[in-house]
């Protein structure tokens, strides 16, 4: 299937056809992976459904401009239920189509697939305590009034740092990064408000360098993607795989291509914890089958299953309306009425680039959609064909209750008996893993700032 993309070398066409058997044979051991069904649910549902309304919906954003193309991949149940490359990933000097091998710059993605899950795995080991403060690891950290910011106030977003690192300080390199993140002092006090911040996990991939003695990127290559099979996934790829690589946007003259498109990871080396990682959408499927299975997949364990838990239920202070998990976003299980239940349940992250990753533990659905939405000039949008799929999707499933969401994942059950507590109401509540009016249901609007 890449044969068709490159016409400028036979060395090239080879290289692209081996990516395009690499591409076969990952998806061949993903199938036969996470194809047995999961008891007391339906499998069929979506297995069943109708979704050919999900290419219609993409060729519209692809007609209206907003998006070159996409792949998009749905699994429900153990089932890859729908896997469909559209569009191109590039228009010129020559115009290469998408496939579902397609290797993207997943933006903010880098956040809950790598550095998320490599702080929980030290977590686990003992090495690190979500409560403790970043200074006890990072000792130059705690400078600058950042001395009392925690773990868990890195990982929730309510750190108190500002968006993105001081333009006005110069830095150059990794080591410049740190130096600058250092200097930052916090806009907000920890624990005071949300406010989405690259440098919240700049700081968290410093210290799974300093805690574990690896990079992040070796870590990762080591502790989650090679053990999972995630062979595709990768921080810097190889300039050879550039035919394989949707580009992203024009930046000062030049595409940027197979170098990560987020200016700060850019300028770090193209490793940071809060963005650079590319991957395909097979290797994002192998992931989220990961996490609905608590943490495992065949004999792998790469999370505790209580971790997974930990990362998907509110964690935001207490009285915050803003809910967030441990490096997760938390909205509504797919339904139809999803708008009119609590906010969690489902948890998800995208990407400035266009990327998507919703996983759903009530319905055991996962959703990825994968676009290059910045090409060619940073124009483009990927919110509302985020919105649309997930409406398609949650108008296949049934509807659902608040109850019926609490018993299927019990871990929510605190949450849930407050909300429900007479005395505090939907609309008020305040608790101590955090709260949210019910009908404040996160929307995909558009893109979101920063990276993510």
């Amino acid at each position: 299937m890449f044969t068709q993309y490159a016409q400028k070398s036979s060395a090239t066409r080879a290289l692209i056809r081996k990516g395009a058997l690499w591409t076969l044979a990952f998806f061949a051991l993903l199938c036969m992976g996470i194809l047995s069904a999961q008891a007391g649910a339906d499998p069929e549902r979506l297995h069943l459904a109708d979704l050919s309304g999900i290419a219609q919906i993409v060729q519209k954003e692809i007609r209206s401009g907003r998006i070159p193309g996409a792949v998009v991949l749905v699994g429900n149940e153990g089932r890859i239920v729908y896997r469909q490359a559209f569009g191109y990933a590039a228009l010129g000097p020559e115009r290469i189509p998408m496939s579902v091998g397609t290797l993207f710059d997943l933006a903010s993605l880098t956040k809950v697939v790598a550095t998320t899950t490599a702080v929980m795995q030290l977590v686990e080991q003992g090495k690190l305590a979500l409560d403790a403060p970043v200074a006890r690891y990072w000792p130059a950290f705690g400078e600058n009034g950042k001395e009392a910011i925690t773990v868990r106030e890195l990982l929730t977003h309510y750190s108190g740092l500002a968006p993105d690192l001081n333009p006005r300080i110069p830095w150059r390199g990794y080591r410049g990064a740190l130096g600058a993140i250092i200097a930052e002092k916090p806009v907000a006090a920890p624990g005071s408000r949300y406010l989405y911040s690259d440098i919240n996990f700049e700081a968290l991939g410093a210290i799974v360098q300093r805690v574990s003695g690896e990079s992040l990127d070796i870590y990762c290559a080591k502790h989650i993607f090679g053990p999972l099979g995630m062979l595709q996934t990768t921080f810097r790829p190889p300039v050879w795989e550039r035919y394989r690589i949707a580009p992203t946007e024009y930046l000062g003259g030049k595409l940027r291509w197979g170098k990560v498109h987020d200016p700060t990871a850019y300028r770090m080396g193209g490793v940071s914890g809060h963005a650079g990682l590319f991957s395909t959408a097979d290797d994002l499927a192998i992931f989220a089958q990961m996490l609905l299975n608590g943490g495992a997949l065949h004999d792998i364990r790469i999370l505790d299953r209580r971790s997974v838990g930990l990362m998907t239920v509110p964690q935001s202070p207490p009285g915050k309306a803003r809910l967030r998990g441990l490096g997760w976003d938390l909205t509504a299980p797919f339904a139809p009425d999803r708008d009119d239940l609590l906010p969690v349940g489902a948890y998800d992250h995208t990407g400035f680039t266009g990327t998507l990753l919703w996983i759903d533990p009530v319905s055991r659905t996962f959703v990825i959609i994968l676009t290059n939405r910045v090409y060619p000039f940073g124009k483009g949008n990927a919110g509302p064909l985020r919105e649309a799929v997930v409406q398609l999707l949650s108008s296949h499933l049934g509807p659902l209750t608040d109850a019926e969401v609490e018993t299927s994942r019990p871990r929510l059950g605190r949450y849930y008996a407050l909300v429900n507590r007479p005395d505090v109401g939907p609309s008020n509540v305040q608790t101590g893993i955090g709260g949210q009016n019910r009908h404040d249901v996160q929307k995909f609007s558009g893109n979101r700032p920063v990276s993510g």
